[in-house]
């Protein structure tokens, strides 16, 4: 006899064990599902009843394993957050950027979305879940020196898109593209929250909210878009004085 299935929500969250990742994945506990994250390092204080899954997003075995751990758990999955990735946007000078240090960027923060949906997919359909990918303004914006970063962020807007219509409508695939968020990394000075429109920068509970409502019922009849929650910097119009 098959494991019987519940009637709990479940969802997966990458690189969820620090920033916007574990504000995602907390407050998706708080609203009723059975949560799991995938990450290299485990976070000491993530929230009782979240299972941590070692994982190296990159790798095809590692993700099937973690996908398998999931499903084996829970029985199920209907959310899956591409989270995951290699924070720091800088490569260096592109004559200096090395092939290795290009493909680790791209199979980290690009390959891996790919990865996480080809082992998810048949669970989510099954689920008539959703996908949320976690890209970035510098997919329409950049400052130099972060060419490895802009391509892996700007191909998963492509591919959400190119998913949503693989995909749908068995499952919703929808990208979040943020903005400066702050994790706590850096000490913020009043100008750095004055120079954005709405007022400061933002927080990582500022998307997991957004991602939240992605994944719900009401928002049914988005799927395919690329939402950018940056606080208003990518309409301001900035000149040098």
């Amino acid at each position: 006899m098959g494991r019987r299935e519940s009637s709990q929500k479940a969802a997966l969250v990458t690189g969820g064990a620090r920033g916007i990742g574990k504000a995602t994945a907390q407050l998706l506990a708080e609203h009723g599902y059975r949560v799991a994250v995938c990450d290299l390092k485990a976070s000491e204080d993530l929230a009782s009843g979240i299972l941590f899954i070692r994982c190296d997003v990159s790798r095809e075995a590692s993700v099937r394993a973690c996908i398998r751990r999931v499903v084996q758990r829970f029985g199920r999955l209907d959310a899956l957050v591409n989270n995951a990735g290699i924070a720091a946007p800088g490569n260096g000078p592109v004559e200096k950027l090395a092939a290795a240090e290009w493909n680790r960027r791209i199979g980290t923060n690009l390959t891996s979305v790919f990865l996480m949906t080809k082992h998810a997919a048949p669970h989510l359909r099954r689920a008539r879940g959703a996908i949320v990918n976690i890209a970035s303004t510098r997919a329409v914006q950049s400052e130099p020196d972060t060419e490895a970063y802009a391509a892996a962020k700007g191909g998963m807007v492509a591919l959400t898109h190119a998913l949503s219509i693989s995909l749908g409508p068995a499952v919703r695939v929808n990208c979040v593209s943020p903005g400066w968020i702050d994790t706590g990394k850096s000490k913020l000075r009043r100008v750095d929250h004055a120079q954005h429109p709405a007022g400061r920068v933002g927080r990582p509970e500022d998307i997991a909210q957004f991602v939240a409502f992605l994944l719900s019922d009401a928002a049914g009849f988005a799927t395919g878009q690329n939402y950018i929650v940056d606080g208003g910097m990518s309409r301001k119009m900035i000149y040098a004085e």
